[in-house]
């Protein structure tokens, strides 16, 4: 702490040992272990900026922490040129750019949470959702209705799949579809235009979804369906394509692989939370 006080800036390196992760090796609370949370509570009391690596092997519990921090950077449990690599992002000779391959959540008791998770029979909006702290006194038992959440953590997780910041921002535009209708022998061809409006040279990566909304079985309310890293220069724009075609829709119904007609939902953006919306249908 003395040290820290002194510093212009703190990087506290937290996380857990390998050890702690992997097969066989599971946790039924996923903090932060021991006291590294109390010691960034006293670290965040000396005013300085600071910044908080994150060294693990899972997606840690980690959202008090991230409130405290003036920045993040998780570098899961990297190899043996970590110390370069870390230092080359911290300093800002390079953005990162990378997105996550999971879904953070905010506590154990939400798992499991994933992207291309099924509806449910009551499926809970943002409007819906009400803290435990913000329940009225004396509520009575159902006034809070039937939908799916949680009263603490809500229905959102702490970062969702495809998350990733960098040193600049992206701005997502002018969603076109080629077809609205695809069939068996057509392609339709899905463009967003993606803006770097930000001050710093650096990779994105575009990610496409779909939603296929009924289903001889159940389908997931969005799947991954594509991507691609593009590098742009500050105030740079560039279109992004993407294709999809009947083959693309395909899933299996417990017997065999089927593609069936229907609507459908896409989405291009920067994550699995966010981007732009259009419908198309197959027949």
């Amino acid at each position: 702490l003395t040290a820290a006080q002194s510093s212009d800036a703190i990087l506290f390196f937290a996380g857990e040992e390998a050890i702690l992760s992997g097969e066989a090796n599971s946790r039924g609370i996923i903090d932060l272990p021991g006291i590294q949370t109390e010691l960034i509570q006293e670290l965040k009391k000396t005013g300085k900026p600071l910044i908080i690596i994150v060294m693990a092997g899972r997606p840690l519990a980690i959202q008090q922490e991230l409130e405290m921090a003036d920045a993040v950077l998780y570098a899961w449990h990297p190899g043996t040129m970590a110390g370069p690599a870390l230092a080359d992002l911290i300093f800002g000779d390079c953005s990162p750019t990378g997105k996550l391959p999971v879904t953070f959540v905010k506590g154990s008791g939400q798992i499991p949470l994933y992207h291309y998770h099924k509806n449910t029979g009551r499926p809970a909006s943002k409007s819906d959702v009400i803290h435990i702290d913000d329940i009225p006194r004396n509520s009575k038992q159902l006034s809070l209705g039937f939908k799916s959440m949680h009263l603490d953590y809500g229905i959102e997780p702490l970062f969702p799949f495809g998350f990733g910041l960098s040193y600049t921002k992206f701005q997502y535009a002018n969603l076109t579809l080629s077809d609205k209708v695809l069939d068996l022998n057509s392609t339709i061809s899905v463009s967003a235009d993606v803006q770097n409006i930000g001050n710093f040279e650096t990779d994105e990566i575009i990610q496409l979804y779909i939603r296929d909304r009924v289903g001889s079985i159940t389908r997931p309310v969005k799947e991954l369906k594509g991507f691609e890293k593009i590098r742009l220069k500050p105030g740079e724009m560039k279109t992004v394509n993407f294709k999809i075609q009947a083959v693309d829709l395909k899933f299996f119904n417990g017997e065999k692989y089927v593609t069936e007609p229907g609507e459908f939902d896409v989405w291009i953006g920067p994550n699995a939370a966010e981007g732009l919306h259009a419908e198309f249908t197959f027949e």
